[in-house]
């Protein structure tokens, strides 16, 4: 360990030997980045992918800092929690608690959890054992600050991991209000898979103190160790068949589905796991934010285990789920925006591992599609699942057809013009022949002319003239 990159830190002796255990030896990009800016004390704002090793670039210099900085003399046993961490989903929640106490393991630091789901009373009795570290949800960590279960004051470090997610989950106002209760002079550290999210600038306002910037991979950039395939589907039924179709012909250790409806998930899982009864191939689990923790838990542990190698998820498993040996995640409903793709895709190819994500498309979701294709600047690899070919084969070529179909719509209209033009003018043609004699006859002048005696003079006779004012 003592070539090791992480040893270019200056990382207290008991976290050294933490990774040491865990067999870290080279820094990802984003820890290489943010943890020598983290260590000087400046607050930081950091953009990097999912899947990028964000944890660990927070944890790491927060808990050498709790290490090296040790309570004041006569503190050490009333202080309280001295760093915060907030996260949007209880599974990444649970994920950072496993982080830090892993890395704390050399050490006296433990790590509290503070989530929705878990028992209120139970929380506030942990929250009197003072412990250095809470990992908490925004919502129930706001809930305890209104009952008054905790006090910040002794806070030094305060992180918002996935901090896009949790403003779109509007969940910023209780983000601001934690931080007012921090205390001040602290360190405080945003880490998000994208910088540009519209309310970033009104919570780096109030939240940072000049903090350092420090962007890396953006989530418009391909993921390169991620094959990403789209095929073509007719309906929810068609989609049906293609899942097994594909889950026949893909070799995979641990498989996620992503749906966009509660609804749609539990269907999809009843589904599965009907037909793969009787046998040890497709065994699946459900994941959705209508069950209980524990249910939850119960899944992810599951699929962590090898009991069952197929989860069908919402969004809630888009962030924080990290567990080794995803081969490939389907997303059977198209995600709503780019951003969710990501997060979506990224439970598979982590680490620098290879993945596979593949989405089933329907007419109505093609737009979408090419909406996420132009975001992301990448081109979907289309594929067939061999005797379930769809019918759909994709949009027609819209400007050839809309051409045509205008120009037609013009002559239509222009010939329905002509028509009732002919058809108007042969109604009222003796109407204006009779107008038109009595304005001659009305505006002759002073010597007893007309001025129009002559040009019409000659018409009557005429035979074409005579046939229209007689009809």
């Amino acid at each position: 360990m003592s070539d090791s990159v992480f040893s270019g830190f200056s990382l207290d002796p008991r976290l050294m030997q933490a990774l040491e255990k865990m067999t870290f030896e080279e820094p990802t990009p984003v820890q290489a980045a943010a943890i020598p800016v983290a260590l000087t004390g400046k607050d930081l704002l950091v953009g990097a992918e999912t899947g990028s090793g964000k944890t660990a670039a927070f944890v790491l210099p927060m808990l050498n800092r709790l290490l090296e900085k040790s309570a004041e003399a006569g503190r050490v046993d009333n202080s309280g929690t001295r760093a915060l961490i907030l996260v949007p989903t209880r599974e990444l929640a649970i994920q950072v608690v496993k982080q830090c106490d892993t890395l704390a393991s050399c050490s006296h630091l433990k790590a509290g959890l503070i989530i929705g789901g878990n028992s209120f009373k139970y929380q506030q009795a942990m929250f009197r054992k003072n412990p250095e570290i809470i990992v908490a949800t925004p919502g129930r960590m706001a809930e305890h600050i209104g009952h008054g279960s905790t006090d910040l004051k002794d806070i030094e470090v305060l992180v918002l991991d996935e901090a896009d997610r949790m403003l779109d989950l509007g969940l910023g106002a209780d983000v601001v209000k934690i931080a007012n209760n921090c205390n001040k002079p602290r360190q405080t550290m945003l880490f998000s898979a994208t910088l540009t999210h519209k309310a970033f600038s009104a919570i780096t306002q109030d939240i940072l103190n000049n903090p350092e910037i420090i962007k890396l991979n953006s989530v418009r950039e391909k993921h390169t160790n991620i094959v990403q395939q789209i095929i073509l589907a007719d309906d929810r039924d068609h989609k049906d068949r293609l899942l097994d179709g594909l889950f026949a012909e893909q070799t995979f250790e641990k498989a996620l589905i992503f749906c966009n409806t509660r609804a749609q998930a539990t269907r999809l899982c009843g589904l599965l796991r009907y037909r793969a009864s009787g046998t040890d191939k497709l065994r699946s689990g459900l994941l959705h934010g209508d069950m209980s923790q524990d249910e939850r838990k119960g899944t992810v542990n599951k699929l962590r285990g090898g009991n069952i190698n197929i989860v069908v998820a919402t969004d809630v498993a888009a962030r924080g789920l990290d567990i080794k040996g995803i081969d490939i995640v389907v997303n059977y409903d198209m995600p709503r925006n780019g951003t969710d793709y990501t997060h979506r895709i990224g439970r598979t190819g982590r680490a620098g591992e290879e993945g596979l994500a593949v989405s089933l498309i329907s007419a109505f979701e093609w737009n979408l599609m090419s909406s996420i294709e132009r975001y992301l600047r990448v081109r979907f690899d289309h594929r067939k699942i061999k005797g379930l070919e769809a019918k759909y084969k994709g949009p027609k070529k819209v400007k050839a057809s809309g051409k045509a179909a205008g120009t037609k719509k013009k002559k239509s209209k222009n010939a329905d013009d002509k028509g009732k033009g002919r058809h108007r003018d042969k109604k009222n043609i003796g109407k204006r022949r009779a107008a038109s004699n009595k304005k001659s006859n009305d505006g002759r002048s002073k010597e007893g002319h007309s001025p129009l005696k002559k040009k019409l003079a000659p018409k009557p006779s005429s035979a074409g003239s005579k046939n229209t004012d007689e009809d």
